[in-house]
């Protein structure tokens, strides 16, 4: 189980004592919910499992994790009733409504299946340059809802020791919520990516030793790997400064930044494939750690889809206790 208290981490100051400090949930406080699933029915790129997930995750959490239904919102674009239509409007509303009057130990939790995109960073936070953005069921008219916004409205307003756990079963949601410390299956915190925007800088470098002009290819290698890392390493601080949070604000997500997530068919229901494995690895075996769980959730969908499930963290966690929610 995760330990109580100020858990407490990185620089010191002169008398000893550390700057930074998180608070885990115990998650037997108050628990809400907020199920979104779009399957933007006669629209362009229709969907066919997202409402699906929505009503598995809401059954799941009834039925393993003690959420009662009147404590879960739902929106999907089968909803005869306006209001829980999920619009830009009323998404933003149900975020607000599920972080409002949080308390620690609480345990709140979203989770979203639909479509997702990029778009580009314009406050520096990004190591690749691009915010990522989910898209409500009127995003052509009131437009999509940026990972900037998802952080500020649903991870700023926690107070410490308040859980948010976060599914995003959408294309290109590795850092769906902004959360800046993202973690391997080892259990580890992912190192920034040096060459994450050095593709077209190392296509030029090749081109220039295909000419036979040796050293002025090792020359643009070294400054394309020095401009990226300089990108990198300012945006994940940026990040860090600003995105780090004593609240324990955990996002689990169907793919990397770059890759998209598989709308899918499995056990016979049209599912997106992150919805599935998450539901499915946590019914087989209730008591994983978050490193087990993240190894579980690539196992079972690693054959068949080449998306990559991310764990990400609103501060630096021990990925060997248990997952609750």
């Amino acid at each position: 189980m995760p330990p109580s208290g100020n858990q407490t981490y990185g620089p010191t100051y002169e008398n000893g004592r550390q700057q930074n400090w998180f608070q885990y949930s115990q998650c037997n406080g108050r628990k809400k919910a907020l199920c979104v699933g779009i399957n933007y029915f006669g629209q362009q790129a229709e969907l066919k499992g997202c409402i699906n997930d929505a009503t598995n995750v809401q059954q799941f959490l009834c039925r393993k994790y003690g959420y009662k239904p009147d404590d879960i919102v739902m929106l999907t674009d089968d909803a005869a009733n306006p209001a829980q239509q999920p619009t830009r409007a009323n998404m933003l509303r149900a975020m607000q409504w599920l972080v409002g009057d949080a308390h620690p130990n609480d345990s709140l939790f979203f989770h979203f299946s639909g479509h997702g995109g990029q778009t580009k960073d314009l406050d520096g936070d990004e190591e690749d340059g691009y915010d990522e953005v989910i898209y409500p069921v009127d995003f052509e008219s009131a437009g999509h809802i940026v990972d900037d916004e998802l952080h500020f409205v649903m991870v700023k307003p926690l107070p410490p020791g308040c859980r948010l756990t976060a599914i995003f079963d959408c294309c290109h949601s590795g850092s769906a919520l902004d959360l800046p410390f993202m973690y391997s299956t080892e259990g580890k915190i992912k190192e920034p990516n040096l060459l994450a925007e050095a593709g077209q800088g190392l296509l030029n470098t090749g081109l220039t030793y295909l000419k036979g002009d040796k050293k002025g290819a090792l020359k643009g290698l070294f400054n394309v790997v020095k401009t990226a890392a300089g990108k990198n390493n300012a945006a994940a601080e940026h990040a860090k400064q600003t995105r780090t949070s004593p609240a324990d604000a955990i996002s689990w997500s169907g793919c990397k930044d770059s890759q998209t997530s598989a709308d899918t068919v499995e056990a016979g229901q049209s599912t997106g494939a992150m919805s599935y494995a998450f539901i499915k690895c946590l019914t087989e075996n209730p008591h994983q750690t978050y490193q087990q769980l993240l190894v579980s959730i690539r196992e079972e969908l690693r054959n068949k889809y080449s998306q990559k499930p991310q764990l990400a963290c609103s501060h630096p966690m021990d990925t060997s206790i248990l997952f609750i929610c």
